[in-house]
């Protein structure tokens, strides 16, 4: 049965609240994603079955690119575009 607008909205806003001060985000990633598709009643394990283990780790590493680049002070609009001409060039 899908979920009311009420009740979405209040699973809404105790994920926000819950996830407001979270930081870590490697570590936390499986539970704030699982924790996020469950504001609209939709299981973790329906959404990765839709997922690709090739893409997913392809993601993984241009996340962790971004944020060695970002680190090293590498930001900004300039990095943007550095990581949009690496996807489709």
């Amino acid at each position: 049965m899908p979920l009311s607008w009420n009740e979405i909205r209040n699973r809404a806003l105790a994920f926000s609240k819950e996830w407001a001060d979270e930081s870590s985000e490697d570590a936390e990633a499986k539970s704030f994603w699982g924790d996020f598709f469950n504001v609209f009643g939709i299981s973790r394990r329906r959404v990765a079955s839709f997922e690709e283990p090739v893409n997913i780790k392809a993601a993984e590493q241009m996340g962790k690119l971004h944020d060695l680049l970002k680190a090293s002070g590498y930001e900004g609009h300039a990095l943007e575009v550095y990581f949009v001409r690496l996807l489709y060039r």
